[in-house]
């Protein structure tokens, strides 16, 4: 399945792009030549082409390999996941990298945030190069003759409404643009959170019920439009001051009963090589070693955790190890003690070699590195790689029991705290870790266990956030506000700050407080 994809992505290569740089959201020109009529005629398969070169730009750099990039920006650093960890999973609790590069101190250290930081600039790009691709195909979708139009369209704006889940989520604002403004001249104006907040939700509110309940691999099904849905109204309260949580149970719960999914057996399962085969993943960011080769996919990930200094390379199928990310102990610290516990998931922590306190964080073996992803196939035998063939699970079936949990526990209407037990502890038994009972099940159990299960998925920094915990000094953390033992960091670091290089390019764009 995961070949369909790559092939249609890979078999046709930049025929419709759009030239975007430096964060110019007005220069949306497409440079292709051919209409999609004069494409269709030479390629029948060339919108589904087209449209897994949309999914592809979440993952990869570029569609000449793992030196191109689609923007203006470094190949190897600027990819849309690589920015997702950067921002969600860098700047929290759990995980820290030693590089020092310009501006990923910043990130490790949630201190000193300028709007001249080059990767916060590179994630503001992909979205901005994401959104008008989307505009342009759907500009003209409409008046070409095409097999399962409605479906294809409604993909296209379901990556569009991701790619502005996360503008909402990281940035707070930006500019509106859909297939109505798209190759408008004129500067567009500023949109504030609410209205992007409710541009998403009606735009997948609309394409939910279009969607298939099961896809090519790779592709947006409903299921994955509910989760997405589920994760907006968890954390409208953050983006519109407005709680909807009984609405994110309402979805979350959508996805657990009508979905084909089912958890994985084993937890390991999920972020190995053959994952492509997993019940519980909703929406994967597909990788491949030798057709795909990005260093901005779980490549990243996986060669930035391991170091043949420490680490052995081969036992988790790779090649090359970057030795740069280490966990904290405000991760591997959530397991109590590594050594006893029966959690399959403390097990995903390489110690020997390593110490438990980060007293520097440019220290490689200082923290723990996370083994959680490998490039191994979980079941069969597999070759070592430089570059990882394991996709990366956007979306599964965990975060929406955890999610459901969460809702009942703040009370949302609908959800049911018997049935929030259960589906905690369906999570935790496949990882043989111990049950809980509704006494246990607290916000404070939640947000942990979110830790426990998701971390390094993505989701850290939104979760504290929506828990009050990531900045002022409620919860400190290692290295939080450039301490070893954490200090507080100031409220406007909620939201990051809008690059320099976006308001320069765009006057109607205003800088977020405090930068």
């Amino acid at each position: 399945m995961k070949n369909k994809i790559l092939k249609l992505l890979f078999g046709l290569v930049v025929v419709f792009t759009v030239n975007i740089s430096c964060t110019d959201d007005l220069n949306t020109e497409p440079i292709t030549e051919l209409s999609l009529d004069e494409l269709l005629a030479q390629d029948p398969q060339a919108v589904e082409g087209i449209l897994s070169r949309l999914y592809g730009s979440f993952a990869l750099s570029g569609a000449d390999g793992s030196g191109s990039s689609d923007i203006s920006d470094d190949a190897g650093e600027s990819p849309f996941l690589r920015g997702i960890v950067n921002l969600q999973d860098f700047a929290a609790d759990a995980m820290k990298n030693r590089w020092g590069d310009n501006g990923l101190d910043q990130l490790t250290t949630t201190s000193d945030w300028t709007p001249d930081n080059k990767f916060f600039r590179y994630l503001y790009n992909r979205i901005f190069f994401t959104i008008p691709q989307c505009n342009n195909l759907l500009s003209i979708l409409p008046n070409v003759d095409v097999e399962n139009k409605e479906v294809i369209i409604s993909e296209v704006r379901f990556i569009r409404a991701l790619a502005n889940y996360y503008l909402i989520d990281v940035f707070g604002k930006g500019v509106l643009a859909t297939e109505d403004t798209f190759g408008q001249t004129e500067a567009l104006p500023e949109a504030s959170r609410q209205e992007l907040f409710d541009f998403v939700e009606s735009e997948l509110l609309e394409i939910e019920p279009l969607l298939p309940a099961t896809n090519t691999y790779g592709r947006a099904t409903n299921g994955a439009a509910q989760m997405l849905l589920a994760k907006l109204y968890l954390n409208a309260e953050v983006y519109t001051g407005t709680p909807r949580y009984a609405d994110a149970a309402t979805y979350a719960n959508k996805v657990i009963t009508e979905g084909p999914y089912a958890l994985a057996n084993d937890f390991v399962s999920m972020f190995s090589a053959d994952n492509d085969s997993s019940t519980e993943i909703i929406f994967p960011l597909i990788a491949d070693a030798q057709v795909s080769q990005s260093f901005g996919n779980t490549t990243y990930i996986v060669n930035g955790s391991l170091n043949a200094d420490t680490t052995p390379l081969a036992q988790f199928g790779a090649t090359e190890g970057w030795g740069g990310h280490r966990s904290s102990k405000a991760w591997y610290g959530l397991f109590g003690d590594l050594g006893t516990s029966t959690d399959d998931r403390a097990k995903l922590f390489w110690t020997e070699g390593h110490n438990f306190e980060m007293e520097d964080y440019k220290e490689w073996t200082d923290g723990y590195p996370s083994v959680k992803f490998r490039n191994t196939n979980f079941t069969g035998e597999s070759l070592p790689s430089s570059f990882s063939p394991t996709d990366f699970p956007l979306f599964r079936l965990a975060d929406a029991y955890l999610m459901y949990a969460e809702c009942a526990v703040r009370g949302a209407a609908g959800a049911d705290m018997g049935t929030a037990v259960t589906y905690v502890n369906e999570v935790r038994t496949r990882s043989k870790a111990s049950t809980i009972t509704q006494t246990d099940l607290t916000e404070q159990f939640i947000i942990d266990e979110r830790g426990r299960e998701l971390n390094l998925e993505g989701h850290r920094r939104t979760d504290l956030i929506r828990f009050g915990m990531f900045t002022g000094s409620t919860y400190l953390w290692p290295w939080k506000g450039g301490v070893k033992d954490g200090t507080s960091i100031p409220a406007t670091y909620n939201l990051y700050p809008i690059p320099s290089s976006a308001l320069q390019a765009n006057p109607n764009l205003t800088q977020n407080p405090g930068f």
